[in-house]
């Protein structure tokens, strides 16, 4: 991978898309390492690199893909990698020590959006038989409880129905298990001794990494899958399989990737902590700006073999606010890929506190927390005071627009409602929140054994 240099003069560097003077920040360590994911959600991190947003602030940057979730959090752990384009659960589980303990913050949440849910050929012929269909083409979004007479013909004949997910504390899991559960099907347990998460399952989820989804649809060891872009758009084109929803009709504009550091990073090294999230931010709004219009010269960059390396046009087809489901059924979905608008980049705690929830509902989090739990948590990981400091600078400096961010909230957002289900979601309550859900762990209950007890 090429590294570009910049000469920088004295204190002061010219920003690329402003012209304005912005002073450098005195950072602590110039030459940084981070790991990434081959998913198009990595975005602006390829786009931080090419744009040279990382070194109007100083900052000499080498980008790494991962072999896994886990090498990946592995990496940022021991210090081989300085931060990383994170799975959401990543620093929350790390945190509150499910699977490796260690304290890692997040002080920029990546995107919204961005994943689906796809079958095989064969168990879409089977599901369109409960899925009502106007002008020939199935109505969206499509409901779990489609899937639920296939799952019960596979288990009267005795074959376990397997799916494929990316890591036990990835969206993607919660979002897979969010699916099934709304239609009728359980998704599994996880319980301290046995952490399969396929306890009392209809549905048995285990873990793929992203890029070998479709070849392990193809071999047909699952049924289908839930994974971000352009994976499932690759299943279409491959002519394996069937995008059957995507995260957006599941939760609407539901946080995705995060960006993760360890706190030592962020105690030990203030002021490039700043300058990497000042760097993203910039790489955001280009992503977003003039409605989408920079999004081919994103698809572009990142086909690059160095970044996703997926064909331009598999990339392309989620990425330029359309979906394709099955194919030629290709529909409108403008915030798929939501990257800047809707304070996407800024690190609620309340989108911590929904990923916790999760953890708690599947038995990740074996007993009953109090809401102050929850709180507490997301403020020890999630750190928009960071943010808000680096978006300042920007402000100050004319590389942003003050009314872009959300200086005033305490952290929460207002009550969700578009959900799938309809349940709303409050993070103030998140003991509220799971006594709603006619499947999975609410008050007092614990996993014992292989059932569901209290």
């Amino acid at each position: 991978m090429h590294l570009k240099t910049l000469a920088l003069t004295g204190a002061l560097t010219l920003s690329c898309a402003t012209g304005a003077m912005a002073e450098l920040l005195d950072v602590e360590k110039d030459e940084l390492k981070f790991g990434f994911i081959k998913l198009t959600d990595m975005a602006p991190l390829a786009v931080a690199y090419e744009n040279g947003y990382f070194e109007d602030e100083g900052l000499f940057v080498t980008l790494e893909p991962q072999a896994n979730w886990k090498v990946l959090l592995d990496g940022v752990i021991d210090g081989q990698l300085d931060g990383a384009h994170m799975l959401a659960g990543q620093p929350l589980a790390a945190t509150i020590g499910f699977g490796t303990e260690a304290h890692i913050i997040t002080p920029f949440s990546m995107d919204l959006n961005g994943n689906g849910i796809t079958v095989s050929n064969e168990i879409w012929a089977q599901m369109k038989e409960h899925i009502p269909h106007e002008d020939g083409k199935p109505v969206h979004p499509i409901s779990a409880a489609a899937l639920k007479p296939v799952v019960e013909k596979y288990r009267a004949d005795g074959k376990p129905f397997n799916m494929g997910m990316v890591f036990p504390v990835s969206t993607h899991n919660y979002e897979l298990r969010y699916w099934l559960a709304a239609g009728g099907l359980k998704p599994g347990y996880y319980s301290p001794e046995n952490i399969t998460g396929q306890i009392d399952a209809d549905v048995l989820l285990s873990v793929t990494p992203p890029p070998q989804m479709p070849a392990t649809l193809e071999a047909g060891t699952i049924y289908g899958y839930c994974v971000g872009e352009p994976w499932n758009q690759q299943a279409v084109f491959k002519g394996i399989g069937v995008p059957v929803i995507t995260d957006y009709e599941i939760w609407k504009n539901n946080p995705e990737k995060v960006f993760g550091i360890t706190k030592e990073f962020s105690d030990q090294y203030p002021n490039t902590t700043l300058a990497i999230v000042k760097a993203l931010i910039r790489a955001a709004i280009w992503l977003d700006e003039n409605d989408n219009a920079n999004r081919p010269e994103a698809v572009e960059i990142l086909s690059r073999s160095e970044y996703v390396g997926a064909d331009y046009e598999v990339i392309a087809n989620s990425m330029t606010g359309t979906f394709e489901y099955e194919k030629g059924d290709k529909r409108e979905v403008p915030d798929f890929n939501v990257f800047f608008r809707y304070y996407a980049t800024y690190p609620y705690y309340s989108d911590a506190v929904w990923y916790l929830s999760q953890m708690r509902r599947w038995g990740q989090i074996a007993e009953q927390k109090p809401d102050s739990w929850y709180d507490e948590v997301a403020q020890k990981v999630y750190r928009p005071d960071i943010y808000l400091k680096a978006a300042r600078l920007l402000v100050d400096e004319s590389m942003a627009d003050e009314a872009d961010f959300p200086w005033d909230t305490d952290g929460y957002r207002e009550p969700q409602t578009e959900f799938i289900d309809e349940i709303t979601f409050d993070g103030r309550k998140p003991n509220d929140y799971l006594e709603q859900f006619p499947i999975g762990l609410k008050g007092e209950q614990k996993v014992i054994g292989s059932e569901v007890e209290g």
